[in-house]
């Protein structure tokens, strides 16, 4: 069983910072690529910024120069630095992981529960 559990959501004004972390645990051989997604009230599920096993990152345009997304290989942790947050950055934010499995050895993607950004003054 293979499960990422995100944290560091919450409140923040417009123009304010917030850190989300999001750890994998469980009977991991390996993470590969990590990602955040985010889902606003009444819309789709949108990706915001992935990034490799090996650092490589991209961004949807909207956050670009905003939000930096890194990773911490030896705990199988991601996080998002988001700055200059404005209210159309509110929504759920999801991770994503694509994980090979110990055992089998398979990959699996799986996704965290979520965690709820508001940007309101």
């Amino acid at each position: 069983q293979v499960q990422l559990v995100e944290s560091g959501g919450g409140l923040v004004q417009p123009g304010g910072s917030l850190r989300l972390s999001c750890a994998a645990s469980g009977s991991i051989f390996r993470v590969n690529a990590m990602a955040w997604y985010r889902q606003a009230p009444g819309k789709q599920r949108e990706l915001v910024a992935t990034i490799t096993r090996g650092g490589r990152t991209n961004y949807e345009d909207s956050v670009k120069g905003r939000f930096t997304i890194s990773r911490d290989n030896a705990n199988n942790t991601v996080y998002l630095q988001m700055n200059s947050l404005k209210p159309e950055d509110t929504a759920v934010y999801y991770c994503n992981a694509d994980v090979v499995v110990r055992g089998p050895y398979t990959n699996r993607e799986v996704w965290g529960q979520g965690t709820l950004v508001t940007v309101s003054s």
